[in-house]
């Protein structure tokens, strides 16, 4: 093409179309320039100022139409050259362009499978992962996953020939450290996308990549980059089966213990095992004498701490309560002479002023879930021995504060800030199921009146947690046969039911209709 001027103003027009392109229009556009054409002049005509950009907008706008993406399967050898152009803009293309090929074949995985293979890819797209800008990275990444939706794809992700030039494992020790890093991002983002996908992935030793990155504690950027994609493995419905079988739970353990590691990489630890921990199904997987070695860790970081490590003293108090919300983890929490709970406790009843209000709120937290908050009804009571220790550290507590009795700690929070209050009420929801629990609410009249008042919170949130505490507290007294034994409590039962009728927002008393008298208009 001698003048580009009028394809590129076309282009432009086409690019910058306002909403999405209809097939029409990208027909119409195509029988003036036909592909080849402007394929043509985005090889040749890269020194004419803009044309570049100008061409990708627009190719991205007519690949995603259905009529654009219908002709893709002709121009794969098109799509093989630009993965491996010298220009990011199209690399991210031709990336996008693997994409809307398999968005839009019909469902037809086999033919969209054939053709990835026939012109090598995949492997194409491994190397923009790796070597590409941030841009490009992505949507190599988000064609790889959309590759690996279907069975077809995952057989070209992990061929039964292992140690070929894609095995992810070769690569990643052959590459930066930020290829690394994308490759373990791209083994995270594969391992959810099916239990199947998990599966190969462990089978091929995989997270073993995981594993190595994390042990070498030399690069703290990279490090906490991986503790990053962990922390998102953790949150696959899937991982703890798997994660189980690793020695990933020991190696945080060890990050969290080693005090000349930086506090940020321990903070990410204690967060990642808190998260995985807070799982009830990974105790059929993971062996108890592990589970006490994280909380040993976290209880020894706990002890050691200065008080200008608040940050961390933050993330451990919600570490353990995220391991505290699964009925044995609150049990292994609160087992032994000196219970890794006690933090807990200590903290949520420790005002300490501002700079205070976080790990406060954190440790409200963290008690609301160790009592059973977030449990179903049959599992918020512990065995004896941690029901026990659970009632013996909020006495002592108590009887070290100027409050004395765990009814003025618990009245002393109700009565601080919203955020204090709603944990509060989470604390309160999950502890009143404990009858010596109970009896300190029905013994402070004015932790009633604070739950029973619909007017005491002015936030969706904190209108519905304090109504939820107000139910919990009826329910165990119903439950507690206390009613009919003593008129006082009897007065309270009703109050709070009356409360709960209520609902759990501000309704306004009936007002009756008022008659307005205006005076006539006069013309």
């Amino acid at each position: 093409m001698d003048d580009p001027s009028q394809l590129l103003q076309a282009a432009t027009d086409f690019a910058n179309y306002p909403g999405v392109q209809s097939d029409d229009s990208a027909r119409d556009f195509l029988n003036r320039f036909p592909l080849p054409l402007i394929i043509n002049a985005l090889q040749t005509q890269v020194d004419v100022p803009g044309l570049e950009n100008t061409l990708v907008a627009c190719l991205e706008s007519i690949f995603k139409t259905k009529l654009g993406a219908s002709l893709i399967p002709q121009y794969m050898p098109f799509v093989q050259v630009g993965l491996q152009a010298d220009s990011q803009a199209v690399r991210s293309l031709a990336c996008k362009t693997v994409t809307c090929l398999l968005d839009n074949l019909d469902n037809d995985h086999k033919v969209a499978a054939h053709l990835i293979a026939e012109f090598n890819i995949y492997p194409l797209l491994l190397d923009c992962l790796i070597k590409g800008d941030e841009q490009v990275a992505a949507v190599a990444m988000d064609a790889i996953i959309k590759l690996a939706a279907f069975p077809e794809g995952m057989g070209i992700i992990f061929p039964s020939v292992k140690g070929g030039h894609t095995d992810l494992g070769i690569i990643a020790s052959q590459c930066s450290s930020l290829g690394r890093v994308r490759v373990l991002a791209l083994v995270v983002k594969l391992f959810s996308v099916s239990r199947s996908a998990a599966s190969t992935i462990y089978s091929l030793n995989l997270l073993k990549l995981v594993e190595a990155e994390i042990r070498n504690a030399d690069d703290t950027l990279v490090t906490l980059s991986v503790l990053e994609l962990l922390y998102e493995l953790a949150e696959v419905e899937h991982s703890t089966e798997f994660l189980s079988k690793t020695s990933i739970l020991q190696i945080l353990s060890s990050i969290i213990s080693n005090n000349s590691v930086e506090s940020i990489l321990r903070s990410r630890a204690m967060m990642i095992t808190g998260r995985l921990l807070s799982k009830e199904i990974v105790y059929s997987f993971i062996d108890e004498a592990c589970v006490k070695i994280v909380i040993s860790s976290i209880d020894g970081r706990l002890q050691s701490m200065e008080p200008s490590d608040r940050d961390e003293c933050e993330t451990a108090l919600e570490s353990l309560g995220h391991i505290g919300s699964s009925i044995q983890g609150a049990t292994l929490l609160l087992l032994g002479s000196s219970p890794a709970a006690r933090h807990v406790i200590n903290a949520a009843f420790d005002r300490q002023g501002p700079q205070g209000h976080g790990k406060q709120l954190a440790a409200l937290h963290a008690l609301g879930n160790i009592s059973g908050e977030p449990r179903t009804e049959n599992n918020i009571i512990l065995n004896a021995e941690a029901e026990e220790n659970l009632r013996r550290l909020v006495y002592e507590t108590a009887s070290r504060s100027s409050k004395l009795t765990p009814s003025g700690l618990f009245l002393s929070v109700l009565q601080q800030d919203s955020e204090i209050r709603l944990a509060g009420y989470r604390m309160i929801s999950g502890l009143v199921a404990r009858p010596w629990c109970l009896l300190e609410i029905c013994s402070r009249q004015e932790i009633i009146n604070i739950v029973t008042n619909p007017s005491t919170e002015t936030t969706k949130i904190g209108m519905e947690a304090r109504y939820n505490c107000c139910k919990a507290i009826s329910k165990s007294l119903t439950l507690s046969g206390r009613i009919s034994a003593d008129p006082a409590i009897a007065g309270i039962a009703t109050k709070l039911q009356e409360a709960v009728g209520m609902g759990p927002y501000l309704v306004r008393k009936h007002v009756e209709a008022q008659p307005i008298v205006k005076t006539a208009e006069r013309f």
